[in-house]
């Protein structure tokens, strides 16, 4: 009987975002700039919530931890993107490549998560406002958040697990910049229908639990709105979900047109556009979001800075 020729792969091939060798470095370029965006952005909403006194706020709790979502999730995906940019063979390892995937999980779940939380923080505060503090007092912040990394990393974990269970054995070419849940199980000469049908489970529960806190919340929030009297209260309730109202939109808008789209029309090349979009240029524009239409923010920005120049000038 002849030997079976099976080889365990041990490393893979990232095909990157594009293959034009003329590309790879206005490539390396363009998302060099977004990802030092990012890191300035969200360092910034982090350094501002942390230290400035008149934003010790539940809102701005999880406005911190968003940010450290965005900036753990770009951070997974774009140094490795960047250096490939530069290098001819673009390979990861094994190993590599499992902690990416499960470290993009994490994050992506947690952002899912933590902006049905912030959601239902902007319902307790413009419905509820006098329950505020005691409904969502410092320990039930600490609480929901604890619960959203906890069940994220718990996600990432069982769904990578499945996933690096299967057997690569033949081609090891990811048709991406990255180490997706989809391309690995196109490359598997495993069974895969348990991995795709624990990863469309999760995916979908994921997705409609988190849509149907944020959908409903956003609606007693309208109504809520609807029955003030007075424009002015109307028009500050509204500014203060205004911001979050446009990052969950860009937000579940994207994962939404991945999820939604008709199977015939499903491309790995319409996959890396939105992968794209939500783990690099999401997490970009979230500190814009909330930076440049938020009052606080922007004030805080300004007493951090004349504070660091009184600093640095009695030096």
């Amino acid at each position: 009987m002849a030997p079976r020729n099976l080889t365990q792969v041990t490393e893979f091939i990232l095909t990157g975002v594009s293959d034009h060798p003329d590309l790879q470095i206005p490539l390396f370029f363009v998302f060099l700039l977004i990802y030092g965006i990012t890191m300035a952005g969200n360092l910034g909403i982090i350094t501002l919530t942390s230290v400035d006194s008149q934003l010790q706020t539940p809102m701005y709790f999880f406005l911190r931890h968003l940010a450290i979502i965005n900036l753990g999730d770009s951070t997974v995906i774009a140094p490795k993107m960047l250096i490939n940019f530069l290098v001819k063979r673009k390979t990861t390892s094994y190993y590599e490549c499992a902690t990416q995937l499960g470290g993009f999980l994490v994050f992506i779940v947690a952002e899912v998560f933590t902006l049905a939380v912030m959601a239902y923080d902007r319902y307790v505060a413009i419905c509820n406002p006098l329950l505020y503090m005691a409904v969502v007092s410092p320990q039930i912040c600490i609480l929901l958040v604890s619960l959203t990394y906890l069940y994220s990393f718990s996600t990432a974990l069982v769904v990578s697990s499945c996933i690096f269970s299967l057997s690569y054995c033949s081609s090891n070419v990811i048709n991406h910049f990255f180490c997706d849940i989809v391309p690995l199980l196109t490359l598997s000469c495993s069974d895969t229908y348990l991995p795709e049908t624990i990863v469309f489970i999760s995916a979908a529960t994921n997705l409609v639990l988190s849509l149907i806190i944020v959908l409903m919340s956003y609606f007693n929030i309208i109504l809520s709105i609807l029955r003030m009297r007075s424009s002015e209260g109307r028009k500050k309730a509204f500014s203060t979900c205004a911001s979050h109202m446009m990052a969950v939109t860009v937000f579940y808008g994207t994962l939404l047109f991945m999820y939604l789209q008709p199977q015939t029309n499903y491309s790995l090349d319409t996959d890396k556009i939105a992968s794209v979009f939500y783990t690099l240029v999401i997490p970009m524009l979230n500190p814009m979001i909330y930076s440049l239409r938020n009052k606080d923010v922007k004030a805080a920005l300004q007493r951090f800075l004349a504070n660091s120049c009184c600093s640095f000038k009695s030096m």
